[in-house]
């Protein structure tokens, strides 16, 4: 099972093109500072921006580097179902460790639509799939019928969720069972959601902070509620910044004030103000990621 500090991975980039140098060197420092799991090609790698072929490099040069020390969830999702099942395909040809498929955006699938595509992606691949349902994005919600389900399928092993409904991980737990992976989709709710049933969270925060991410998920495993929660205050400010304008705009602006990658982004994201610099800065100071 997945579980603990995963990182949503920037994707670093370069005069347009990616940085393969700067992604390698960032996914080590990752594994190096106690990340446990590696989310490629999601979102906040700017996934709609990366054409087929650098998505699959991009997966591939994460499963290189990482070479078996940690799970690697590879961002699958698409909304043409033939797209998600070719980049689930390739991740399993390129040995990740599982997928992670977003529900279809913009299209809008009926609930039996949304089984229909996830029903493809299990059938054409041997690897644990984590649904991702993120309604604010995706504009669909995966309702609780439609994922007991899918949990029934042999692939389908749990969800990143970001419905910010913290009474779904009770509901999923009593429903589909306590093997069913729930990762959490919300930096700032990672701890409740694991008082709910949780397992871990996805998270964006941990691309500037993994040390400090990873720790919060180790104290709550030891039963130190008191230490998560410490880490917690910690970095609430942090999570709030990294969501002060559309991600990844804040989050990679963090990680170039401290030296990990460029800012730079693909269009239509464009660097965030001076204001919400000047608050991602704030915050990175007041957690101690900024001397």
């Amino acid at each position: 099972m997945f579980k603990g500090s995963f990182v949503a991975l920037i994707t670093p980039f370069s005069n347009g093109a990616i940085n393969e140098e700067a992604f390698q060197s960032f996914v080590e420092w990752q594994v190096q500072e106690g990340t446990n799991g590696l989310v490629p090609c999601g979102t906040t790698g700017e996934s709609p921006t990366l054409n087929h072929a650098e998505h699959k490099r991009v997966t591939e040069l994460c499963i290189e580097v990482t070479a078996g020390r940690v799970p690697v969830l590879a961002g699958a999702g698409s909304n043409s179902t033939s797209e998600a099942v070719d980049l689930a395909k390739h991740a399993e040809s390129a040995g990740a460790n599982g997928v992670l498929v977003v529900a279809p955006y913009y299209n809008k699938p009926t609930q039996a639509g949304l089984y229909a595509h996830y029903k493809a992606v299990n059938d054409a691949v041997g690897i644990p799939i984590i649904i991702y349902n993120i309604p604010g994005r995706s504009v669909v919600n995966i309702n609780l019928d439609t994922m007991k389900r899918l949990a029934e399928l042999p692939n389908i092993a749990g969800v990143k969720d970001a419905t910010s409904d913290l009474a779904l991980p009770i509901h999923y737990r009593r429903e589909i069972g306590p093997d069913f992976c729930q990762m959490s989709g919300e930096d700032a709710t990672a701890i409740p959601y694991l008082a709910a049933g949780g397992h871990g969270c996805i998270s964006v925060t941990a691309n500037i902070a993994p040390a400090k991410c990873a720790a919060q998920h180790a104290a709550w495993a030891a039963g130190d509620v008191a230490g998560a929660m410490a880490v917690q205050d910690q970095l609430i400010a942090v999570h709030a910044s990294m969501f002060c304008e559309s991600s990844p705009g804040p989050v990679k602006y963090a990680a170039q004030l401290m030296g990990l990658c460029s800012a730079e982004m693909r269009l239509p994201m464009v660097d965030i103000t001076d204001s919400s610099k000047a608050r991602v800065e704030a915050a990175l100071r007041d957690a101690g990621l900024l001397g």
